[in-house]
């Protein structure tokens, strides 16, 4: 039976406070080695890897699975070398020159109608406000996803739906903080793993691994822990968001 939507992981470095990066935004390569490849794995073990147009300027490139016994992993499961990696923004307003968009990989957009219509004319036709979906396109995009809801945000909910029929069952989200807190807030993440970092970057500006408004106590998503382990200095957390037994991801 297909299940309703893939299965959410997120997986973030962070600093000991917080912290997915500085207040400049930059670049956040402060994980070791050996949380680059824990990444990796994570994403080798993905159908598609989901992240947001502000992850995407920060870093102009993407990961790929770089570990040749995780390619030939994926090959023998009959998988492609490297999952879907798809870009969520409202507006699309990204630099088509920065590297990612000349790495071998395959790249969705999913944004809205505004979004698809301002990606510099790229969009042969446009899609239906009510319809979606998958759009040609110049080989920026091998896809443009179109969701919106009333208010003209992008529908995150329905666009999960919607991998779920491309056969994308285990999705990997890679930040941001904006994109991660709507997930949440949706309850549309399955699980969490952190690697916490050993330094400090302050800033109340600086970005943290769930932005947005914020939850209250009383309604905060809560967390069962599934693992915890140190290596060397770091610290890899493995979460499992609580949900009542009846439910699973696949609502």
């Amino acid at each position: 039976m297909l299940q309703h939507r893939p299965h959410t992981t997120v997986v973030l470095a962070m600093s000991a406070d917080g912290k997915i990066a500085d207040f400049r935004r930059s670049p956040a390569r402060f994980g070791s080695r050996m949380d680059k490849a824990h990444l990796e794995k994570q994403i080798a073990a993905s159908d598609a890897v989901l992240f947001g147009a502000g992850t995407l300027r920060a870093y102009g490139t993407t990961l790929t699975i770089s570990d040749p016994a995780l390619v030939q992993l994926r090959v023998q499961e009959g998988k492609p070398p490297q999952p879907v990696h798809i870009v969520s923004t409202h507006s699309a307003n990204l630099n088509p020159e920065i590297k990612f968009f000349k790495q071998s990989v395959r790249r969705w957009l999913l944004t809205t109608t505004a979004g698809a219509v301002s990606w510099k004319g790229r969009l042969r036709t446009l899609p239906s406000v009510l319809e979606t979906r998958t759009q040609e396109c110049p080989p920026e995009f091998e896809q443009i996803l179109v969701f919106e809801t009333p208010t003209r945000e992008i529908d995150i909910s329905a666009a999960l739906k919607h991998l779920a029929t491309l056969h994308i069952t285990r999705l990997a989200i890679l930040g941001g903080g904006e994109l991660i807190a709507s997930l949440l807030g949706l309850d549309l993440i399955d699980e969490l793993w952190l690697t916490v970092c050993p330094l400090i970057l302050g800033g109340n500006t600086a970005p943290t691994p769930v932005d947005g408004k914020g939850f209250l106590p009383d309604i905060a998503p809560k967390l069962q822990l599934l693992e915890a382990h140190t290596v060397e200095q770091e610290v890899f957390l493995h979460y499992r968001l609580q949900r009542p037994a009846f439910l699973d991801y696949a609502k």
